[in-house]
Order: structure tokens, then C-alpha cells, then sequence
């Protein structure tokens, strides 16, 4: 061994060996253990989440492989489809080429080519890391095999009646114009204002009334209105209730409606009822039916079959024909401006104030989202749903820690149908195709489904643009790896898999939709434990994000990286370029010399450390640094030892066959205490205090 510890000379040398030798396959006969990795988004790079999160799960790898289990740790990445279709259209732009020049299939070959010649840089990023998956199965959610588990996936649902096609309000990107998860939208406290308007009665009230007050924060929207609602205790409208309101800017009377969702101190207590573009007022709208009469102008209240939302928006956001000509054809804030400016010349306008709201952004696009009706596919959940909370009240699937369960119940007893549908051209098409008369078919194929249906090519098939939810393919991840639908040797030895490593902010995106899927189309959980581990947080305490400035590159811990070159790395492409300088004055605070080399030993070790009950953890350079003399030490200790074995190669082959009774009393006592360690090791491992 060389005098000094040098981490950058002998972790990857070790790692190669060990990967080109294949240790990190299943080995031997013995009971089975399997994990899987949380599909990284091939257009990823490696953060502090993933290294932590690695770190944790190859711990318990190693460890059930050295109690001589036969481990599958199964590996992969996924398609990401907004995010992949976003790099890929920025690549072809810097090229001159525009996606909308190019055809499906055509751009569709061009993510291929990206994909193979520059996705996957996370994979190697692990590997650096010195994750021990098995590399020979390593998986992408765009692969034959499990491109055909989503579609097996999707058939059996629709034939089951637990997928269908219709018009609802979702989360809508106006700059991608496409369906968003909830996951993707980051809702975050901005300046905003909030305008209180007068609505005209349509008649004077007893009271001689004339008017009401509304306050809203999108004063744009108010050409969608189909009601005012108040709450049915606020005794200073109960009068009103029943009563019609002269819609401003717009030909339409609108009733006034009781409903306890009405909080009596936001802004008047008298709230607008725009169903077609906020959550809330899409389930009062279709409560309470609201409905257009015989005569168009007239908004009513029925059952809720009634119901009939106007929607004022196209999918860029503009105004559309349900408006007065004047607003036709306006972006969403020009709109905005332009009805304060009419309310105003009419005296509506009462008064501004400013208030801070929270405002729903894209989180690739960064655009303002809007809640949109429009025509998608959807699971039916609550069934899935009702199985998935059994699974875990019946303790079949154990969460650690045990709270997070109450996360997890919250979510799903509270679950809406879930939007699976995608206006994106990358990622896995729907297998649905509709003929001239608007019939749906359902298959793997056209050419099946003209057998199936006996369609001869005089019927014209369409296939549906839209493509799925990336989380769709994702919640059959745990079996669609291991080879389902089909019944194969690693399916029959690893399903259900042993225990699931992952973060608290996906409980309900992921880990949920996994067993809800899993039972459904296999009848087992995907699962036996749920290891629910912390955030990453910086020095300050803070989340690390780009936009803050604040991340920081695990491979550069790894391997070091000057002050100049950080600050390069956290200044580039800021959302907000204002934060630069103060970006780069805590850069030169915290990390004045950058950053030394680490290595990857120091980096786990710290991970694992530090890795208590579920907590975040905030990021420690003095801890790092410590660990890494830890590592320093024990190159020395082991060297030390080493050197005496060399001098004494005779005296320990015959001390291997000492009994424990003819060892020394020092001697002994040092295999106890080993002994010992050992258990309390055990015991740590089965309930995941890895610090």
C-alpha cells in the first residue's frame, strides 16, 4: 500500500474491477434480496438528493450481499418526457432547426439520437459515486419490453373500465401546451394585488342594494364568471341569496349562491365563482350545477348533470370566443389590463390592495399555470386507492419511519382521478385509435386491433397524439423491470421486492400510485418496506436549488472544484440573474479556498452519518473534512496492519486454528466486543439507523 491515503488513485481503479468482473449480479443460492432505484431522469445530472438517497440504498445492497443473499439491486433511468422533449427542442434550436418544421416521427428520431449519444450522463455520475447496481439489466422506461408493459397496462385498465377519456379541468403549461402534474407545478409566495370590483345587481334588493363587492387576484378572468358566491352564515348577504347580478364587460346575468367553502374575511366575504379556471370553483360550480338557460345570457342552478363550465381561454393562454369581442384574442394579462381599464371607466373599480399570494409556476417552463378545461385520459382512482390503504393499514407494507404512513393515507383517501395524458410527442403514445364515426379502440397495435375488430383499410384509424404521464410508466416500474407481463424467472424470484428507498416529497406521486397499480395488475405490493429518508439542505438550513444558487455538484465534493469554477457553475442560467452578486458572495463566504477533493468514501460515509430517522440533514464541510481523516486513518491503521502481517505470514496461519479458549485474554476480549458490534450492526440495519 502506498504511504498516503489518495482516494482519486484507488476508488476508480477498485470500481472498474468490480464492475468488469460482474460482483454486482446476483451471486449464489441463497435467499433473495431486491431493490430498485429510483429511475433518475435521463436528462438528469447527479445532486445531493441522489447522492444522498444512493448512498443509503447501496449501503443495504452491500450489506445483504455480504450476508450472502442472492441481491438485485435493478438499475435505469427514465424518458422524463417535458424534460427531454425541452433539451432536445434547445439543442435543435441552437441549430436552426424548429421542432414544428419537423415531423412527429422525425423529431422523435432526434430525441433517440440525443439519447444515445448524450443522455444517460447520470449513470456514469453514479458510478463515480460508487453505486454497486447490477449495470447488466440496466433499464430505460422506453425500452421494447417495458414500452409493452405500458401498454399491456393501459388495455387492461380500459377494458376494466378504470380508464376513460374526458373534458376536465387540469394544471395547463401554457408555454409547453400540455397537461402538467401536480408535482410539476412549484407554488411559491410572490407580490400580487388583490382589485375589489362592483357588481351590479339586477335588481334592488329590499335594502336598496344596487351592488355587491367582489375581490379577486385575476380580474381577467371575470369573463368567465357563472356566479357569486358568500357563505350562508355571513348574515350581511343572506338577503342576496337568489338574487342576479349584471355581469360587467359581459351580455350574461349571473346568480349570487350560498356556499360554506366561502371564507367570510377574504377580501368582502362575496367571492367569484370561475369554474372553468380555478379548482375550487370548479367542484362549487358542479355542485351547485350551474348552467347556461334556454336563453345563452342566463346562468342557473340545477343538479349537477347541469353542469357546464365556460371556459374564455385557448391553450396559449389568449382569450377565446366565449368573450365580448373587445378581449378576443388577448394574452391573459394584456386581457388583465385591459378590464381594469374598462372597470375603472365604468366606476366599478372600488379599490387595490397589495397582497401576497402564492403563485402556481411551471417548474420547467417557469410560466404561470393555468387551471384549463380540456379533453384528456384519466384512471378512475378510488377503487386503486381503497386497495393501496388496506395494503398498508394490513401491514403488509411497513413505512420508516411509521408517520410517514399518515402522509401517504392522506393523499389517497382524499385522491382525484388522475390526468394520464400528455400533449407532448416524446414519451410512450397512447394506444388508442378512433375511426372516422369517433368510435375508440384500444390495443397494442393498428394492425391487431383491425384483426381484433375484423377494420378492413377502407376504415381510416387515427391514433390519439397525446402521449402518457411519465408517472404512469413509472408506478409499474418495480415489475414491468423484472419483465411483467410475462411470467419470468426474476419476476418469480424478486416480486415483490424487498424495500423501497425514497423521498417524502413523492410519497404520493410515486410510491402510491406503485401499489395501487401493482395490486391491481399483479394482485401483490411492490414492496415490503418503505424507507422514507430527508432533504438535502445547505449550510444555511436552506433547500438547495438552482434558482437560489445554493447546490452543490456531488462529483465535485468527490473531486474538488476551484472558487472560480463554482461560482461559474452556480451563476450560469439563473431564472433571477439579480441574485449573482449575492450568489457569488456566499460562494466566496462558505467555500473562500472552493472546494478539495473528498472522495467518494468521505461523501457516503457523511451521508450515512448523518441519515437520522427521516430528518433533513443540513450539509457540513467540517463534517466531510472529518470523515475524510476518518478514511485517512483507517489507510493507516490497515497499513500498519498489513506491514505486521507481512512479518508474521507463519505465527497467523497457525492462530486460524486457535480455539477461542487458547487465545490470549486481550485477544479475547476483542472478539467479544466485535461480537457485540456486530448485533448492534444487525439490529441497525433491519430498522434503518444507518447513522
Amino acid at each position: 500500500m502506498e504511504k498516503t491515503y489518495n482516494p482519486q488513485r484507488i476508488e476508480q481503479h477498485c470500481y472498474r474491477k468490480w464492475e468488469d468482473s460482474g460482483i454486482f449480479a446476483p451471486q449464489g443460492s441463497g435467499k433473495t434480496y431486491c431493490m430498485m432505484i429510483p429511475p433518475p431522469n435521463v436528462t438528469g445530472v447527479l445532486h445531493m438528493g441522489h447522492a444522498f438517497q444512493v448512498s443509503l440504498m447501496d449501503n443495504l445492497i452491500r450489506y445483504h450481499r455480504m450476508l450472502g443473499e442472492r441481491v438485485l439491486w435493478q438499475v435505469g433511468t427514465d424518458h422524463a418526457g417535458i424534460a427531454t422533449q425541452m433539451v432536445v427542442e434547445r439543442k435543435l434550436d441552437s441549430e436552426g432547426i424548429k421542432r414544428n418544421t419537423l415531423k412527429r416521427d422525425e423529431f422523435v428520431q432526434k430525441v433517440w439520437q440525443w439519447k444515445h449519444q448524450s443522455g444517460n450522463q447520470i449513470t456514469q455520475q453514479l458510478r463515480r459515486l460508487g453505486a454497486s447496481p447490477d449495470w447488466s439489466r440496466e433499464c430505460f422506461t422506453m425500452d421494447d419490453g417495458l414500452s409493452y408493459a405500458v401498454r399491456e397496462a393501459f388495455i387492461r385498465l380500459y377494458e376494466k373500465g378504470l380508464i376513460c377519456k374526458g373534458k376536465r379541468l387540469v394544471n395547463w403549461d401554457p408555454v409547453l401546451q400540455t397537461a402538467v402534474s401536480d408535482l410539476e407545478v412549484i407554488s411559491e409566495e410572490e407580490n400580487g394585488k388583490l382589485w375589489y370590483m362592483k357588481y351590479p345587481l339586477t335588481e334592488s334588493d329590499p335594502r336598496q342594494q344596487d351592488h355587491v363587492v367582489v375581490a379577486t387576484t385575476r380580474p381577467e378572468t371575470m369573463l368567465g364568471d357563472m356566479a357569486v358566491a358568500v357563505n350562508p352564515e355571513d348574515t350581511r348577504y343572506q338577503h342576496l341569496i337568489g338574487h342576479y347580478i349584471d355581469l360587467p364587460l359581459s351580455d350574461r346575468n349571473i346568480p349570487i349562491i350560498a356556499d360554506a367553502h366561502v371564507d367570510p374575511e377574504f377580501g368582502s366575504g362575496c367571492v367569484k365563482i370561475t369554474p372553468a379556471h380555478d379548482f375550487n370553483d370548479y367542484e362549487i360550480g358542479k355542485k351547485h350545477g350551474l348552467h347556461r338557460t334556454s336563453n345563452p345570457n342566463v346562468i342557473a342552478t340545477g343538479s349537477e348533470q347541469d353542469f357546464a363550465a365556460i371556459n374564455i381561454f385557448d391553450k396559449r393562454a389568449h382569450l377565446n370566443e366565449q368573450v365580448a369581442e373587445p378581449y378576443r384574442r388577448l394574452e391573459r394579462y394584456e386581457a388583465r389590463k385591459k378590464v381594469l381599464t374598462d372597470i375603472s371607466s365604468l366606476g366599478l373599480l372600488d379599490r387595490e390592495e397589495d397582497y401576497r399570494m402564492h403563485i402556481p409556476r411551471g417548474d420547467r417552463s417557469h410560466s404561470v399555470i393555468e387551471p384549463l378545461l380540456t379533453e384528456q385520459w384519466f384512471v378512475r382512482s378510488d377503487g386503486l386507492a381503497q386497495a393501496a390503504i388496506e395494503a398498508v393499514r394490513k401491514k403488509q407494507i411497513k413505512f420508516i419511519p411509521e408517520q410517514w404512513q399518515q402522509t401517504y393515507f392522506a393523499w389517497l383517501e382524499q385522491i382525484q382521478d388522475w390526468c394520464i395524458s400528455r400533449q407532448l410527442w416524446w414519451g410512450h403514445r397512447i394506444p388508442a385509435w378512433y375511426d372516422d364515426a369517433g368510435n375508440t379502440y384500444v390495443g397494442h397495435s393498428e394492425a391487431t386491433l383491425r384483426d381484433r375488430y375484423k377494420l378492413n383499410t377502407e376504415v381510416a384509424l387515427k391514433q390519439d397524439d397525446d402521449v402518457l404521464d411519465t408517472w404512469f410508466s413509472s408506478a409499474l416500474w418495480p415489475f414491468s423491470t423484472l419483465g411483467w407481463p410475462q411470467q419470468s424467472s426474476e419476476l418469480e424470484s424478486y416480486f415483490p421486492t424487498n424495500i423501497l428507498v425514497t423521498g417524502f416529497d413523492i410519497i404520493f406521486f410515486w410510491v402510491a400510485r406503485m401499489v395501487m397499480m401493482s395490486l391491481e395488475l399483479t394482485g401483490k405490493i411492490p414492496f415490503k418496506e418503505v424507507y422514507v429518508h430527508g432533504l438535502v439542505r445547505d449550510v444555511k438550513g436552506a433547500k438547495m436549488s438552482k434558482s437560489k444558487g445554493n447546490i452543490l455538484d456531488p462529483i465535485d465534493l468527490i473531486s474538488g472544484i476551484s472558487l472560480q469554477q463554482l461560482i461559474q457553475k452556480r451563476t450560469s442560467n439563473l431564472m433571477q440573474p439579480q441574485l449573482a452578486a449575492q450568489i457569488e458572495r456566499d460562494t466566496k463566504k462558505y467555500y473562500p479556498q472552493g472546494i478539495k477533493a473528498y472522495g467518494s468514501d468521505a461523501l457516503r460515509f457523511m451521508f450515512t452519518a448523518m441519515a437520522s430517522s427521516g430528518r433533513d440533514i443540513r450539509f457540513d464541510m467540517k463534517r466531510l473534512e472529518g470523515y475524510r481523516n476518518f478514511c485517512n486513518k483507517l489507510w493507516n491503521a490497515t497499513r500498519f496492519t498489513i506491514l505486521l502481517c507481512d512479518n508474521n505470514t507463519e505465527k497467523l496461519k497457525v492462530a486460524n486454528h486457535y480455539t477461542f479458549a487458547q487465545y490470549s485474554e486481550p485477544d479475547r476480549w476483542i472478539q467479544i466486543r466485535l461480537d457485540q458490534t456486530l448485533q448492534e450492526i444487525k439490529q441497525y440495519y433491519k430498522t434503518c439507523r444507518f447513522d
